[in-house]
Parts: structure tokens; C-alpha cells; sequence
């Protein structure tokens, strides 16, 4: 029997999700496990797989299109069915509301063999059997029939609506107008433009989003924000306004885990980095301190008894906090393995939307760059963040002596509510411990 496939709800929260791929052609048969199509969310790639054999009748999405959590993407079968009447099958599934106007616009789709007919839009209000009525350029009646992302985007955009001639089901006006609209600089009249600066009295200058400032006195570009900013703008907001951070301050001797590293990688395929040493420290500290591995709920402080660490990676993407399992398990070069892997996959946009939850704690590296010390937000639902600086040759004193050494600088983001300063003040006491004397990481 027939059934529809909709996007589901990989990411907790998550309303959209973008479909990458279609890894399974019209008409095709599948086995159960057999992924399906691969879907985009804001910081994860994820693959869909079947949950039972069948046919993958028709896609009623296009790749790369944005999807609403819940709303249908493609129908299937059971394996040697085979549906005839498409439209009815679509009407009879709900797809565009049981109305004519919805068998309407699939034959209308369907009409010309020669050509392919286009996919029904992703994010169509399908409570609303008149958005699929016919109508031109968008417009019928002095109505403008466009899907709600399509509004979002306009108005983000400053795109008039009746300006965009519709390409969806019946001439609705779908996500592809807006976009194309935007790349050939349409705009909205001056009164409706949401972005309009004023530069100096009376001169005023409007950016379209994407590109350049008409105005040769205002040099500025905006760039348009893409799903992975806005997540990240949107979880930092939430963890400045509702976490309650506090900070400590470490001065670490690096000396002798420089030394370390050193010698671990003489001779050997699999490098270790400084990165590396230092999760396998900060696992090590929260064996020593399991208080501070743990995270705040309404109901209770929950305490893990395995230690995943994340790693705020800033990869092409932006910036993404993978999870690395089980650190205190893991020996250097299993965690060597284990980073690598990570970073890599977030640069491609492979990670896999598990690999971006759970762990109370993270690390935030930033001593590459050359930057001495800085202060981290956590990610929630995590408690902790230790942000870390560069290793520089200072003066020290050994034993009375003034000396020089290498010093690393690191600070401790925590949570109030789950973890108490005293607590954070062992763990710390017990990282910087562990990295001057870093033999005792392995132990």
C-alpha cells in the first residue's frame, strides 16, 4: 500500500531540514537499511534509511531543497506494487489537500512525457487546499500564493512577492523565485525595505542581502546568514542568557608536555598533537574530580560515568563541538585518531548529528593562532568549557631561581548551577597538575 515518507526530526528542536541527495531513483526498489536520501541540518549530515523493503514511487521534493520537519518528501511502496494514478494516490495520501485544485496541479505536472515534471514544493502549506489553485505569476485575485519560507526569505530579503513571477504547483511562489529573485538584485519599495541604513542626512543607502551597498559612501558587503550561523548565533545567545558562567584562571609550566609530545611522536605514523594530550588530561581530571562531569536538568545535576569530551572545531562550516567518546578509555593515539577523524569530517560536513550531543565538557584551543588567553561559553546542555591558550617562553621561577619556561594559560567556563566553584577549582588544580607532570595522564 502506498505511504508517504516525510522529513523527519533528526536534530532535537529542529523544524527544517535541507535534502541533500536522493540516493535512490524513481521507480527503484530498495531492501530495509538501504539509505534512502541524505538531509542537511544545521550542523550535521545524516542518512535516512528504509525501515522496511519497498518502491520509491515518486520524490515529491527536489535535492537541495529546504523541508519542514513532518512534511512529506516522496511516496513508496510495497515491494511489486505498482500505483497507476498518481494523482489520485496524492489526493488520496493528503498530499496538497483531497481537493481538485490538488489533483489539478499534479496532472497539470504530469501532462507533458517529454519533460520532467517539477517536484511539488517542500514546504507548501498542505492544510490549505487553495494554495495549489491555479493561478498567474503567484497571483490570483490580488493574492499572492507563496509558501511560508518563500514569505521568510522575501522578507528577509526585501524581495516584493509581486514582483517574483512563481514556479511551484499552480504558480505558487516557492523558496527557488525568492532566491533567484535576490541573486538578480530585486528589492522591495523603500517603505517596506527592512535593512535601510541612514548614512548621513538626507542620504540614505539599502543593502540587498548578498550583495554590495548601493551607496558608494556606505563600504560595506552583507553576506547573507546561512543555517549554521544562525544555529550558532542562536545557541551562544541562549548560553549567555540562561547559563550562569563563571571563570578560573590557570598558569600552567608546558615544559614538560612539550617535552612528551615530542618524544611520542619520534618515529611514528600517527602524529600527536597538543590538542590531543590535553583531552586526554582534562579526561583524566574528571576521573580524579567526576563531580565537574556532569550537567544541570530541572530535576536533577546528572553525573556521567564516562567522559566525552567535545572539541570546538571552527571548520569551513563554521563552528561545530563533535563529541569524542569515552576519552579515558582511549589511549594517546586512539584520541589522536579520534580528533583527527572529527575535525575532518566537520570541514566536509559529514559529521553525523549524534556525534554533535552529549558530554559535559568541552575544550577550545585557540593557542595555534597564537592567542594567550580567552574566555570561552559553554555549549549547552554542557557544564564546562576550558578554553586554552599558547605555550610562550616566560620568566619562571625554579627553586628560588629565576628561570625561563614555557607557560600555557587556560581558563575554566562553568556552570553554576551544576558545578560549584570549589569543585571547579580541584578539577582545575588537578588538569594543571596533570599537564606539568604528564606521565601521570596515562596512568
Amino acid at each position: 500500500m502506498a505511504k508517504l515518507l516525510r522529513m523527519p526530526e533528526v536534530a532535537a528542536g529542529g523544524t527544517e531540514a535541507v535534502l541533500s541527495a536522493w540516493l535512490v531513483e524513481e521507480s527503484a526498489g530498495f531492501t530495509a537499511r538501504q539509505t534512502l536520501m541524505t538531509i542537511e541540518t544545521e550542523k550535521a549530515v545524516v542518512d535516512v534509511e528504509a525501515d522496511a523493503p519497498g518502491v520509491l514511487v515518486m520524490t515529491l521534493v527536489p535535492a537541495g531543497a529546504a523541508v519542514e520537519v513532518g512534511a512529506p518528501v516522496a511516496v513508496l511502496a510495497d515491494p511489486g506494487e505498482v500505483v497507476d494514478d498518481l494523482p489520485a494516490t496524492l489526493a488520496a495520501l493528503g498530499v496538497g489537500g483531497a481537493e481538485a485544485g490538488a489533483a489539478t496541479a499534479v496532472t497539470a505536472l504530469s501532462a507533458a512525457p517529454d519533460a520532467p515534471p517539477s517536484p511539488v514544493d517542500p514546504v507548501a502549506d498542505t492544510a490549505a487546499p487553495a494554495a495549489l489553485a491555479p493561478a498567474v505569476n503567484g497571483h490570483a485575485g490580488g493574492r499572492i500564493f507563496a509558501s511560508p519560507l518563500a514569505r521568510r526569505l522575501a522578507l528577509e530579503g526585501g524581495v516584493d512577492l509581486a514582483t517574483v513571477t512563481g514556479t511551484g504547483p499552480g504558480g505558487r511562489l516557492v523558496r527557488r523565485d525568492i532566491e533567484a529573485a535576490l541573486r538578480l538584485g530585486q528589492q522591495a519599495p523603500a517603505t517596506e525595505q527592512p535593512l535601510a541604513v541612514t548614512v548621513a542626512p538626507p542620504a540614505t543607502s539599502t543593502a540587498v542581502a548578498g550583495g554590495p551597498s548601493a551607496d558608494p559612501l556606505a563600504a560595506y558587503t552583507d553576506v547573507t546568514h546561512s543555517r549554521s550561523r544562525r544555529a550558532i548565533a542562536r545557541r551562544l545567545t541562549q548560553s549567555v542568557n540562561e547559563v550562569p558562567h563563571f571563570y578560573l584562571h590557570a598558569s600552567c609550566r608546558a615544559d614538560a608536555l612539550l617535552a612528551a609530545r615530542a618524544e611520542l611522536n619520534e618515529g611514528v605514523d600517527i602524529r600527536i598533537s597538543v590538542t590531543d594530550l590535553l583531552v586526554k588530561a582534562a579526561a583524566r581530571a574528571l576521573v580524579i574530580v567526576p563531580e565537574v562531569n556532569a550537567i544541570w536538568t530541572e530535576d536533577a545535576v546528572r553525573q556521567f560515568s564516562r567522559v566525552d569530551i567535545g572539541l570546538a572545531v571552527a571548520s569551513r562550516r563554521g563552528l561545530v563541538s563533535p563529541v569524542l567518546r569515552g576519552v579515558e578509555t582511549l589511549s594517546i593515539r586512539e584520541v589522536a585518531t579520534g580528533v583527527r577523524d572529527l575535525v575532518a569530517r566537520a570541514d566536509d560536513g559529514r559529521l553525523r548529528q549524534d556525534e554533535l550531543e552529549g558530554g559535559a565538557f568541552s575544550i577550545s584551543n585557540l593557542g595555534m593562532f597564537g592567542v594567550e588567553d580567552f574566555s570561552a561559553i559553554i555549549n549547552p546542555p554542557q557544564a564546562a568549557i576550558l578554553a586554552v591558550g599558547a605555550a610562550r617562553l616566560q620568566p619562571v621561577v625554579d627553586d628560588g631561581a629565576l628561570a625561563v619556561g614555557q607557560v600555557m594559560r587556560v581558563t575554566l567556563s562553568v556552570d553554576h548551577r551544576a558545578v560549584d566553584g570549589a569543585l571547579a577549582a580541584q578539577w582545575l588544580q588537578a588538569f594543571a597538575s596533570l599537564v606539568e607532570a604528564p606521565i601521570r595522564i596515562f596512568a
